[in-house]
């Protein structure tokens, strides 16, 4: 196993100077096109067999740069996402550096098309190569070449989650060989057999012998130990140390959304909810035409649901359902009817467990609505939501006063931001997730939010809505 990551951790250095060249190359070849030269003719004396060695260099002094940002980390577990992110930051800094340097000393060279098709390419294709490695490596572990061999301690809800997962996605690189309830002196003779490659400590209830036991155990054969996040280490995610009065203070905060976090995501979601309501329009269109055909008026429903805060709002959904069995804020007048008959479809075909409910085979739901709720396209008025800022694009979703007063005291987590349309259990099961599993990922989400989580989350979204998987 350890052979297997460091070959792939040395072949990204030297892969990744061969994009850089590739990206330098491109620039070059890219300026005497003839689109490039009938914009503007070619006015630097930068000849061939000067620029090629040019590059060379410069090109090794991004390797630098890329290995300063920890880009040559020989950790399996490294989110791909986190890797590129770090990728477009290097090659950023590199072309920063060039400027610079161009600029201070004076260089007689004009040609920024060079250095800004150099940058955007770079990113391009290094990019491109770290993806088609991780493929390259996921394909191998699938096929069983590199696993990590795996125990895990625990016999408990986590502990099974773990092993059932690591099961499934073969791709992340475990082979489950072995599992224990306890770490004890029979767990001890049978991993001495095993020869594990690490250990996965998911015992919530291990007394402190048990763990420091594990870990001693780990030390001496020299296995990688890792360890499930208690309650307190979710809890302290986001930490602020300070002093008062000289004496030292941590600050557990909520989410990382407070300050110019908050004010970047609400600029993403006032340029994202325009970009798409401007692009799901003809969509609107049609929807609201096969509505008033189908069932009549209104078109848009208005349901009321708790959000940032505890606030109340009306998110707006196509309607989906016939009139009589309505209960948003248009249908006072069959409001107690429309509700008594919810509560009888609730009381025999709920399948959710928890504060909130989901009805299997619906009858209230017209032919159409069926439709648009299998595609989330009733969902589409709720960027006018976002636009509004009640909403956010990306967030937990909203749910009903009567179901947030059944709330626990952990469940109200989520409503430390604003909802938002789709959200990081959208994407991870949908509808198929329990009520906890939601309020975990949604946790996990406000905790460790970033822009970049927010875009993938964004990008992801369709392919599971098409997927049909658990339609929310």
């Amino acid at each position: 196993m350890k052979r297997f990551e460091l070959a792939f951790a040395f072949l990204q250095l030297p892969l990744d100077y061969l994009a850089l060249l590739l990206a330098g190359l491109s620039a070059y070849g890219l300026r005497y096109t003839n689109l490039a030269l009938s914009i503007r003719p070619v006015k630097f004396n930068l000849p061939w067999d000067k620029y090629w060695p040019l590059i060379l260099m410069v090109a090794l002094g991004w390797i630098i740069i890329f290995a300063l940002n920890g880009l040559y980390h020989t950790n399996p577990n490294r989110k791909l996402a986190r890797d590129l992110s770090r990728t477009i930051f290097a090659c950023s800094t590199g072309f920063a550096a060039i400027a610079l340097y161009v600029f201070f000393t004076l260089q007689k060279f004009d040609s920024r098309f060079l250095v800004l098709a150099g940058w955007i390419l770079a990113m391009i294709y290094v990019c491109t190569e770290r993806i088609l490695m991780r493929l390259i490596k996921m394909g191998l572990h699938h096929f069983g070449f590199g696993l990590r061999h795996t125990v895990i301690i625990g016999n408990e809800v986590i502990a099974n989650r773990l092993k059932e997962t690591l099961l499934q996605k073969r791709g992340l690189g475990y082979q489950i060989v072995g599992q224990f309830a306890r770490f004890d002196s029979a767990a001890i003779a049978t991993l001495n057999n095993l020869h594990p490659d690490e250990i996965i400590f998911a015992d919530p209830h291990s007394d402190e012998d048990s763990a420091l036991g594990a870990i001693d155990y780990a030390n001496e054969h020299q296995i990688t130990f890792k360890y499930s996040a208690d309650l307190f280490a979710t809890v302290s995610s986001n930490t602020t140390i300070y002093t008062i009065a000289d004496v030292p203070v941590v600050e557990l905060a909520r989410t990382r959304l407070t300050g110019w976090g908050m004010i970047l995501k609400r600029l993403f979601d006032l340029i994202g909810s325009i970009v798409l309501i401007i692009l799901f329009s003809p969509i609107y269109l049609l929807c609201a035409i096969i509505i008033l055909i189908e069932s009549g008026r209104p078109i848009i429903y208005k349901n009321e649901r708790v959000g940032h805060a505890g606030k109340k709002f009306f998110a707006y959904k196509f309607r989906s359902m016939y009139q009589k069995y309505c209960t948003g804020a248009q249908f006072v007048k069959n409001g107690e009817v429309a509700l008594k008959t919810e509560q009888e479809l609730i009381a025999t075909q709920n399948t959710k467990d928890g504060p909130v409910y989901k009805i299997k085979d619906d009858p209230r739901v017209t032919p159409f609505g069926r439709f648009i709720r299998r595609y989330s396209l009733d969902e589409l008025p709720q960027f006018f939501n976002v636009l509004n800022g009640e909403m956010s694009l990306i967030g937990p979703r909203p749910h009903q006063p009567r179901e947030v007063i059944n709330y626990q005291k952990h469940h109200r987590t989520v409503l430390a931001i604003k909802p938002g349309i789709t959200g990081l259990a959208q994407i991870s099961g949908r509808s198929d997730l329990t009520f906890e599993e939601e309020v975990k990922l949604d946790t996990f989400y406000i905790e460790r939010w970033n822009l970049l989580t927010d875009l993938i989350i964004l990008i992801k979204t369709p392919f599971v809505v098409l997927r049909k998987k658990g339609a929310w």
